[in-house]
């Protein structure tokens, strides 16, 4: 991996002015308490029900004989939950306090059981290989925690600004520390190497301040931020001291990471078992690949479905492992298709090359399939303008974003699926009608109707097209959705 001086990289990072896992912050309550629905930690535990990442991997949950019923979860006084945290403590360079603002991560954790017996699924799958690379780099095993933090062990996961991977980096920090990004691969979303990197991003964090829970704190904010916070502390360089000055999220930040101490530890004591993977660290092996392939010919030769090669190697964008000269890329693999690729390798590259569906054409292919983009609401629009600009409809909008009314507000991020081809064939008579600001009445609208599909006020829509009352509207008439609609 390439090294970056210490100096260069903290004026680099200072000149951003970012923390690198570019999440959203916690919006309102007090400054000690929290609001989890829009918590970006609580988001990225959520994250996993949204997607159909444990469908390819995961069987039904396995659990032992419970001692309580199935669906209770026991509640521990705070005597007894600072004693088992002091006993964590005593084992851990970190600073491992119980206090009400742990406590409540505690619960986040414990209440969304299915979640977390989800992540100590996954745990058997990654947690061999993390505590390999931070015992490799001589850093704390505990570290491996922060990875739940942040993206709940899901190595496809994206958050909103864009960071993606097992430890949630920015598209600049990963370029920073060396992660390749382009067409085909991102190795943000690859276990070992965004593990590396971000082994390298916390041992410059931890010889900067000296401390590793101001280093976890700068991992969420960056340096200067957490600079900034020691400076308006009076030159304290303790976490609690400092935190009233972080960033929002930020404070929050440490006390999760306190709290996945204990809840990884001790969740047998709150009737939480692993949802066992259908392979788990000593189930696969890595190999090396010389020759372009795509997920569908591994599929094809090895009998293994899409989905589960999909699953062991996230770093594929589109599905393809492209050649490369020097042999840098990878295949994880179920141990029991190990030997029969390297037994027949020969064989199938012979036969990929024969292979009528190259990866130019499955690029070709992927560009016109829908890509997420992510839109910050500006002042003044509604999702009538947003679906005009993206080729889409307000009811897709709603759709994608969980929306139940029309109603959004600047700032606000709004979930888009576009495509090349969408933007150049694929928009619809309506599409081109409301990119012109007009719409058509079909029949059975009211403005009510046309209210909601367009996210434009009633009150609008009449200011537009000076209808006062319970005005009637004949199917094909057009209702101007701006001033100045032709």
């Amino acid at each position: 991996m390439r090294k970056f001086s210490a100096i260069f990289c903290f004026l680099l990072l200072t000149a951003m002015g970012y923390g690198q896992s570019g999440k959203g912050k916690v919006i309102t309550g007090s400054r000690d308490s929290t609001i989890f629905q829009d918590d970006p930690i609580a988001a990225s535990l959520d994250s996993l029900s949204r997607l159909n990442f444990f469908e390819k991997g995961y069987e039904v949950v396995q659990s032992p004989r419970f001692h309580f019923s199935s669906d209770s979860v026991p509640e521990y006084s705070d005597g007894v939950i600072e004693d088992r945290m002091a006993k964590l403590d005593a084992n851990t360079p970190f600073d491992l306090q119980y206090n009400d603002v742990v406590k409540q991560y505690i619960n986040l954790y414990v209440k969304k059981k299915q979640l977390t017996s989800r992540i100590l699924g996954l745990s058997r799958l990654y947690f061999p290989m993390l505590e390999q690379i931070l015992d490799r780099y001589k850093m704390p095993l505990e570290l491996k925690y922060l990875a739940v933090v942040e993206s709940a062990l899901n190595p496809t996961a994206c958050s909103r600004a864009g960071a993606r991977g097992l430890w949630q980096f920015m598209y600049t920090t990963g370029k920073l520390y060396n992660l390749q990004i382009n067409s085909y691969i991102d190795d943000r979303n690859d276990v070992v190497k965004s593990t590396i990197a971000a082994c390298e991003f916390l041992k410059f964090l931890y010889s900067t301040f000296g401390d590793w829970q101001l280093a976890i704190a700068a991992y969420n904010c960056g340096p200067m931020e957490v600079s900034k916070a020691i400076r308006r502390a009076g030159g304290k360089t303790n976490f609690w001291a400092i935190r009233p000055y972080l960033p929002r999220e930020t404070e929050g930040y440490v006390p999760a990471f306190i709290a996945v101490n204990y809840v990884m530890n001790y969740a047998t004591s709150y009737n939480i078992y692993p949802s066992i993977p259908i392979e788990t660290y000593f189930d696969v092996d890595t190999i090396t690949v010389h020759h372009e392939l795509t997920f569908q010919q591994i599929s094809n030769y090895l009998r293994i479905s899409t989905d589960e090669i999909e699953y062991l190697n996230p770093c594929y964008k589109l599905g393809v492992i492209p050649y490369s000269s020097d042999g840098c890329y990878t295949l994880c693999l179920p141990i029991s298709k190990v030997g029969t690729f390297v037994t027949n390798e020969d064989s199938i590259y012979a036969l990929a090359k024969k292979d009528t569906l190259t990866s130019r054409q499955i690029l070709a292919m992927q560009e016109s399939q829908p890509q997420v983009e992510y839109h910050r609401v500006r002042r003044g629009e509604h999702l009538s303008t947003i679906a005009n600009r993206y080729h889409c409809t307000v009811r897709e909008l709603k759709e994608w974003n969980g929306l139940q009314s029309a109603y959004i507000k600047p700032g606000q991020h709004l979930m888009v699926y576009v495509s090349r081809g969408r933007h150049k064939t694929g928009v619809t008579e309506r599409s081109k009608q409301k990119s012109k600001n007009i719409y058509t009445v079909q029949a059975g609208d009211t403005l009510w109707h046309i209210s909601q599909e367009t996210g434009i006020s009633m009150a609008q829509l009449k200011k537009f097209n000076h209808l006062s009352g319970n005005a009637k509207l004949s199917p094909g008439s057009k209702i101007r959705l701006s001033a100045n609609a032709g």
